[in-house]
């Protein structure tokens, strides 16, 4: 409770809960106010918004763009969630290898995950999709795997800084096999900074995965942010709502998420947020 209060005296990570949890209702109540498929045609080609049944107006097939920002949302959301949980399971497992045991194995985790970080990551993310295909579960596993590099190099920190503490070197000398000390003792205390930096990789998901969909590259069976403003770009200046709709969604579900993980950096870690302000 503690925490929820410190985090609502933070104005600008409250504006981004309320952006964020706007669009999570709009992405949840998506098939009740817009039962239709986003795909099927309800219209005339090119009505500008505010038309007879279409707020936001059509696409240039007749579809309507409201609900392809509606049922879009839900698979930004849904991509951006589910990628960065993949991306979290990976960085923190290496992250607490390579800090907890130091070393060779150190050595070895870090090699892997420059590896990982010489290539861009969004070059990596079309190659993975183009390989492997442009469907919802491979476009998450893309994400996923471009994401994990900078969670892990931050848990390894962390579990370096942790581990010649008090507390961790008396349950080693207690006895208490490498898991336990890291589920039980170290990973509690080094949570804060995974959840903050964690928040902030939804953002960049969700705009790798818009990325991708304008490039052709998302699953075909869904509407995607990406694949509205990709699909309009040629009629931008005869509609220009059909780009400028999509692309405020964008702005502002990532605008939203970055305030909230803001807000939540200085409640988590009011040390460090305070400490940098002052230099």
């Amino acid at each position: 409770m503690d925490t929820l209060k410190t985090f609502l005296r933070h104005p600008t990570g409250v504006i981004g809960l309320v952006i964020l949890l706007a669009v999570i209702v709009l992405a949840a109540v998506a098939p009740a106010l817009f039962p239709d498929d986003p795909w099927e045609m309800v219209g005339a080609p090119f009505q500008p918004p505010l038309s007879e049944g279409l707020w936001l107006g059509s696409d240039m097939l007749g579809r309507d763009v409201a609900a392809g920002i509606a049922h879009g949302a839900r698979v930004s959301l849904s991509i951006g969630v589910a990628s960065t949980l993949a991306a979290l399971f990976i960085g923190v497992v290496v992250g607490a290898i390579a800090g907890y045991f130091g070393g060779k194995v150190d050595d070895l985790m870090m090699r892997v995950t420059e590896l990982f970080q010489t290539i861009p990551g969004f070059i990596l993310a079309i190659l993975l999709v183009a390989t492997l295909g442009p469907t919802l579960s491979n476009v998450i596993i893309a994400i996923g795997a471009v994401s994990w590099p900078p969670l892990a190099r931050l848990t390894r920190a962390e579990f370096l800084r942790l581990r010649g503490r008090e507390f961790v070197q008396a349950a080693v000398c207690q006895g208490q096999p490498p898991m336990v000390v890291v589920l039980r003792h170290i990973l509690p205390n080094a949570i804060s900074p995974i959840i903050v930096t964690g928040s902030l990789t939804i953002a960049t998901a969700i705009l790798i995965e818009s990325a991708l969909s304008f490039l052709g590259l998302g699953d075909p069976n869904l509407m995607s942010w990406g694949f509205m403003i990709g699909a309009s770009r040629t009629v931008m200046r005869q509609a220009w709502w059909m780009s400028v709709f999509p692309g405020i969604a964008i702005l502002l579900t990532v605008l939203a998420i970055n305030l909230v993980g803001e807000g939540l950096n200085d409640t988590l870690n009011p040390r460090i947020s305070r400490r940098g302000r002052t230099v």
